[in-house]
């Protein structure tokens, strides 16, 4: 297939997404977050191997890897759409749901269960609204389970984003969260 009908029919595709692709009742009317991932697709076009470094720069733009997304990646991959899927639903690092601005990740390994991390998670629950794997209805946080964050000595651990809490008490998580919620961390 030549580059110019290549185009067209990724232009159709984006044109087709955008008017029908609904996620939580939400159209998926980003015409900027499409014009980039067709910039992704055409740097890695060609490439042998490059549908995982699609994946993430696709979940980067969007926040998540809806069914539209992953089918336009996967003709602008010239994969099979069964393939993308497979994928995204094998690897936990990528997410068929909006996740919240910030994602909390609370290890659950045995050293941060034994000293506290299951009061924490249990706390975060709660305070939250939220259970594992959901997102709060702001979509300011997702809260999920490891199973160990490597750093056992300093738990019980949680990450936010990238960034690492370590010893953390249940009691103080509000003020932690409310750093996040006022822009004031990450």
């Amino acid at each position: 297939m030549d580059g110019t009908l290549q185009g067209l029919l990724g232009e159709m595709m984006m044109q087709k997404v955008q008017m029908c692709e609904c996620v939580g009742g939400e159209e998926i009317e980003a015409p900027e977050l499409w014009a980039a991932l067709e910039r992704v697709l055409e740097e890695h076009q060609g490439k042998p191997g490059a549908l995982i470094r699609v994946l993430q720069r696709a979940q980067d733009l969007f926040g998540y890897l809806p069914r539209a997304v992953q089918e336009r990646v996967a003709a602008g991959l010239g994969l099979p759409a069964s393939e993308v899927f497979g994928v995204v639903s094998f690897y936990s690092y990528f997410t068929m749901a909006p996740r919240g601005k910030h994602t909390i990740r609370v290890c659950q390994g045995t050293a941060c269960y034994v000293r506290g991390g299951k009061q924490v998670l249990d706390h975060l629950r709660a305070g939250l609204g939220v259970e594992v794997g959901s997102t709060t209805e702001d979509r300011t946080f997702s809260l999920e389970v490891v199973r160990c964050v490597g750093a056992c000595g300093l738990a019980p651990v949680l990450t936010v984003g990238d960034d690492i809490y370590r010893r953390v008490k249940a009691g103080r998580l509000g003020e932690l969260l409310a750093k996040y919620r006022n822009g004031d961390a990450g």
